[in-house]
């Protein structure tokens, strides 16, 4: 073989693992959880998710396991993209149907609350790696039972707020949104789909509209949710098994980015439901806010980053394969001499 052939050969090798490695690269995952009103989930890690207060959170730790409440904001599905409602199965909504998170599934009436009321309500949730997608909040209904497991027909078939790309501020997705009229206790339910991305995520956030008398079954009422500080978290960071700079957890690389799939499209914009919030679907529930801001705080690249990296990688084994042609045609040349 020809030194020329050798190098085009020994340049080809290099170029492989190279652009290999580069389509490995991939956007920084997006992770958070809710936490006005407060998750399950934030609402157990803020107690300490190795001696709860709460007899609801003794009992989700008891289910599994204190490492998925230091977890906290990786309640997720890789391959989501879009289909929640076909993929989670009913009485497994707070979990995302992952046995991690079983505990948050338990039907019972004495989960720590956050007080609500009917109307205008600011809404935050903690997005420890922020990216672009949607949030959709559903309410239960008014015959809802926390003494049940949760299904999708306890909510409301609607989202009664639906926003896209919502600001930052302080580490937190904020957005306002109108909450139904309701009474005692209810659960609110959110989506955060990215779009960037077939990857969503999940909470369940408990509250109460009013005096809180437990539930049907008798319980007591439950005590108030507090979020995690900003001290919280960097505490607990240290026992989380949740990666922010990668896809995530080791649960999450089963899904569809680990295979390869195509992400979901973008989430469409629709701005012809703002400023129209009339109760007129689901028996009184008002119709979702939508809202759309581009100033969304991201993290690592977007959609092109794989291809960014694959061309750079590409060039530095051309330069390397040119150099080392560069050489062996210099010592040839002091060979032939």
């Amino acid at each position: 073989m020809s030194a020329r052939r050798k190098v085009a050969s020994l340049a080809a090798v290099g170029v492989a693992p190279l652009a290999l490695t580069a389509l490995s690269v991939t956007p920084a995952a997006a992770h958070g959880s809710m936490t006005d009103p407060v998750s399950r989930v934030s609402a157990c890690f803020q107690e300490g998710p190795e001696s709860p207060k709460s007899a609801a959170c003794k009992a989700a730790v008891a289910a599994s396991g204190a490492q998925a409440f230091y977890d906290w904001n990786g309640v997720n599905i890789a391959n989501a993209a879009g289909k929640s409602k076909e993929i989670i199965p009913d009485g497994k909504l707070c979990s995302a149907g992952n046995d991690k998170y079983k505990g948050l599934d338990l039907p019972r009436g004495d989960w720590p609350s956050s007080k609500l009321s009917a109307g205008n309500h600011t809404f935050r949730y903690k997005g420890t790696a922020p990216h672009k997608g949607s949030f959709e909040l559903f309410v239960t209904k008014e015959s809802y039972d926390p003494s049940k497991p949760l299904k999708w027909s306890d909510l409301e078939e609607k989202p009664f707020v639906k926003v896209t790309d919502p600001k930052m501020e302080n580490g937190d997705y904020v957005f306002d949104g109108k909450i139904p009229a309701r009474e005692g206790r209810h659960l609110i339910y959110s989506i955060w789909q990215r779009s960037d991305s077939p990857e969503a995520f999940y909470t369940c956030s408990d509250v109460v509209f009013g005096k809180d008398s437990g539930s049907s079954g008798g319980s007591a009422p439950a005590p108030a949710a507090s979020a995690p500080t900003d001290q919280d978290i960097a505490a607990g960071a240290d026992k989380s098994s949740v990666e922010h700079h990668g896809h995530g957890d080791s649960d999450a690389e089963t899904g569809a980015e680990a295979t390869g799939a195509a992400p979901a499209a973008p989430v469409a914009d629709a701005d012809e439901a703002a400023g129209d919030n009339r109760p007129e679907v689901n028996g009184g529930a008002e119709k979702p806010v939508t809202t759309a801001n581009d100033n969304l705080a991201e993290t690592g690249g977007d959609s092109t980053t794989p291809y960014i990296a694959m061309g750079g990688a590409a060039i530095l084994a051309v330069g390397a394969a040119a150099m080392f042609a560069t050489t062996r045609r210099r010592a040839a040349g002091r060979h032939g001499r």
